[in-house]
C-alpha cells in the first residue's frame, strides 16, 4: 500500500520543513537591507549550500546508522532552533558569524531532506516509486510556495523579527508531526559494506550526481536571485513566481508519476532538462507579474518532473542499508550545485546584470542533455 497513515505524516512534515527553509528565498531583501549586492548574496546564500553539500557523507552515514525518523527529529529541532540566531544581526550584519550560523542552517537542513527522502522510498512498493516519490514531492513544492507566501506576509506586516520566528515555528510543527511514527526498520542492525564515496564511484552514481549537480545550479539561480529580480523591474509581489512555480510542478506531477513509471526514467529525463531551462531563460525576459508567473510556471514543471527522475534514478534497485547514501549522493549533488551556482551567478550579476545570470544557469541546465548520454543503459 502507498498511501499509508505515515506517509502522509511524512509529507505534512516535510510540507512544513520546505516551508520554514523556503521563507528565507527573501533573506537576500535582509541582505540588500543592510547594504549588501548579488556577490554578497551569493556568498551568504552559498554558503548554506556548501554546508548542505560536505556534511553529506556524514548525514548519509548517521540515516543508514541511527535511523531515519530519529535522524528527522535531530534535524527538525535544529532547524526550530537557528532561525532564532538570526534575531542579533537585526542591528547589522556581521558575515563571518552568519556564515557560521548559515553553514549550520545547512547541516540541518540536509539531515532533514536526506532523512526524510530515505524514509519515504523506504515505505514506497518498487513498482510505484516514481509516483511515490513525485505525489510526496508536492509536499516540499506546496512548501516552496507557502513558505515565501507566508513569509512576505510576515515581512511587511511586522518586520524580520516575526519573519525569523514564522521560520522556527514551521520547523518546530515538523518535529511533532513525526514524534509519533515508528522506524520502517530497527535502527542499528544492518550495515553496509558500501561507504558513501563507494557508491560516487559507481558509474550510475556519478551521472546522477552530475545531473543533480546541474539541477541544483539552477536552483541557485530560482532560490537566490528572483527576489533581486523582481525588485529592480518594479514587481510589488514576488511570492507569485513561487506561487506559479509550485502550480506548476504540482500539476505535472500528478500525472507525470505514473506516466514515467510506465515509460521509464531515462525516456523522461531529456523532457525534464529541457523544460526546466526554458523556466530559467524565461526569467530573461520578465517585465511584470505576468511573464514572472509564466517562467516559475515552466520552471516548476520542469522540477515537478526532473526531481522524482533523479530521485529514483538513485535509489532504485538500492538495498535498504545504503538507500541513505545513495539519496544523500542524489541531495548533497543539488546543494553542491546550489552552492556553486550561488557563487558563479553572483559574481555574473554584479559584472553583467540579472539577464545573464539566468541565461547561464538556464545553459547549465541544458548540458546536462550531455551528462545524460554517459548513464548506464542496463
Amino acid at each position: 500500500m502507498l498511501y499509508t497513515p505515515a506517509f502522509w505524516a511524512l509529507f505534512a512534515a516535510n510540507l512544513t520543513t520546505v516551508a520554514s527553509f523556503a521563507a528565507f528565498f527573501l533573506f537576500p531583501l535582509f541582505i540588500t537591507e543592510h547594504g549588501g549586492g548579488e556577490a554578497e548574496i551569493g556568498l551568504v546564500m552559498g554558503v548554506f549550500a556548501l554546508a548542505s553539500t560536505l556534511s553529506r557523507p556524514w548525514v548519509a552515514e548517521l540515516i543508514d546508522r541511527f535511523g531515519r525518523k530519529k535522524s528527522y527529529c535531530l534535524g527538525a529541532l535544529f532547524m526550530a532552533a537557528l532561525p532564532l540566531a538570526y534575531l542579533p544581526f537585526l542591528n547589522g550584519i556581521s558575515y563571518a558569524p552568519l556564515l557560521l550560523l548559515r553553514a549550520a542552517h545547512g547541516v540541518a537542513l540536509a539531515i532533514c531532506f536526506t532523512a526524510v527522502f530515505t524514509y519515504v522510498a523506504d515505505l514506497i512498493p518498487p513498482e510505484r516509486l516514481n509516483e511515490g516519490i513525485g505525489i510526496f514531492g508536492i509536499s516540499g513544492l506546496t512548501g516552496f510556495a507557502i513558505g515565501p507566501l507566508l513569509a512576505e506576509g510576515v515581512l511587511r506586516r511586522f518586520g524580520f523579527p516575526s519573519f525569523f520566528l514564522l521560520s522556527a515555528a514551521l520547523a518546530g510543527l515538523a518535529f511533532f508531526l513525526v514524534l509519533p511514527l515508528r522506524e520502517k526498520e530497527p535502527a542499528g542492525k544492518i550495515r553496509s559494506r558500501h561507504s558513501f564515496f563507494a557508491l560516487l564511484r559507481q558509474r550510475k552514481f556519478l551521472v546522477v550526481a552530475g545531473l543533480s549537480l546541474l539541477f541544483g545550479f539552477g536552483l541557485a539561480a530560482t532560490g537566490n536571485f528572483v527576489a533581486p529580480l523582481a525588485e529592480e523591474r518594479g514587481i510589488p509581489v514576488i511570492s507569485i513566481f513561487f506561487l506559479a512555480y509550485s502550480a506548476g510542478a504540482i500539476g505535472i506531477r500528478l500525472i507525470g508519476g505514473r506516466l514515467t513509471d510506465r515509460i521509464g526514467e531515462s525516456r523522461m529525463l531529456p523532457y525534464a532538462l529541457v523544460v526546466s531551462a526554458a523556466g530559467i531563460l524565461t526569467l530573461t525576459l520578465v517585465t511584470g507579474g505576468f511573464t514572472l508567473a509564466l517562467a516559475g510556471l515552466l520552471a516548476g514543471g520542469g522540477h515537478g518532473l526532473l526531481f522524482p527522475v533523479l530521485n529514483t534514478l538513485a535509489v532504485r534497485g538500492e538495498p535498504f542499508e545504503v538507500r541513505g547514501k545513495a539519496t544523500g549522493i542524489f541531495t548533497g549533488a543539488i546543494d553542491a550545485g546550489n552552492f556553486l551556482g550561488s557563487f558563479i551567478l553572483g559574481v555574473v550579476g554584479d559584472l553583467a546584470g540579472l539577464s545573464p545570470l539566468f541565461a547561464v544557469a538556464g545553459g547549465a541546465l541544458l548540458l546536462g542533455l550531455a551528462v545524460a548520454r554517459f548513464r548506464p543503459t542496463g
